[in-house]
């Protein structure tokens, strides 16, 4: 194919993505109401799901009500005319590319299987539900464990009893978004790396080398995804750190098979 017709195939990869998320968007505009109130305003909510599960583990261990949470009661705002409606779409929106992404990396897949060779094809089996469950681990990590402690340390934190918290609902929501769509992303780190091994872009000794280099990152990364509070960096950066020694022993693997292949290779020429 030439550079044009590969640019017409990636288009209409692009547009039948689009498409995806827009049918999924659609259902997240119609049912805004629940979604808002039992989805977005959960962290805010006595009956999270979090709140029980940590209230219940405290009592099994015998701690009493030492880990029970109790969620800092918020009060929320629109000033703006068109305030209420701009969120319903992006609420939409971001629905649409939480929902639509195991069809958006099942579409990206598709184009760029046929410049693979038959034995990276048959290397990389399953790839669109590992991209699937990294995204979507992320996404659950963040909504779960991240998102209730950020919210709280932020709602309870204050300088002074004069000054009361209320908060625009834009901003509550433009954060919530940024952390679960950032950490939804980040958790693809395993894959990526084990891609970039087979490719021959990655070794597994550089990533050693560089461990330094890249907690530095992560550190900078995780400041960047949550606010300047250090238990939600540490909440982000934990299990960022952990992803990068898991990828580090998933390239060892990648970067031995694709060696193994290789010599085969010479052998047989």
């Amino acid at each position: 194919m030439s550079f044009f017709d590969h640019l017409e195939e990636l288009r209409w990869h692009i547009i039948r993505s689009v498409i995806a998320i827009i049918v999924v968007s659609i259902l997240g505009f119609v049912y805004t109401d629940w979604i808002v109130t039992n989805v977005i305003f959960g962290p805010t909510r006595p009956s999270f799901v979090t709140y029980q599960w940590l209230c219940k583990l405290s009592h099994a261990v015998g701690l009493g009500d030492k880990m029970c949470i109790t969620p800092v009661a918020m009060n929320f705002q629109n000033t703006k005319m068109a305030g209420q409606i701009t969120m319903q779409f992006k609420l939409a929106l971001v629905i649409g590319i939480v929902g639509a992404f195991p069809y958006i990396a099942y579409e990206f897949w598709r184009f760029i299987r046929p410049a693979l060779k038959d034995n990276e094809a048959k290397g990389s089996k399953g790839v669109i539900f590992w991209v699937s469950f990294q995204f979507l681990t992320g996404v659950l990590f963040s909504y779960l464990v991240v998102a209730p402690f950020m919210v709280n340390f932020l709602a309870s934190y204050t300088v002074s009893e004069l000054i009361r918290n209320d908060f625009f609902i834009d901003d509550y929501f433009g954060l919530m978004s940024q952390i679960i769509l950032g950490m939804g992303a980040l958790f693809e780190l395993p894959v990526l790396v084990f891609f970039l091994t087979k490719f021959g872009l990655l070794t597994p000794k550089f990533m050693r080398t560089y461990r330094r280099h890249a907690i530095v990152i992560l550190l900078v990364l995780a400041a960047i995804i949550t606010p300047p509070d250090v238990l939600d960096q540490l909440l982000v950066f934990v299990p960022l750190y952990l992803l990068y020694e898991i990828s580090i022993v998933i390239s060892a693997k990648a970067y031995r098979e694709r060696e193994a292949k290789e010599k085969a290779d010479e052998e047989w020429s």
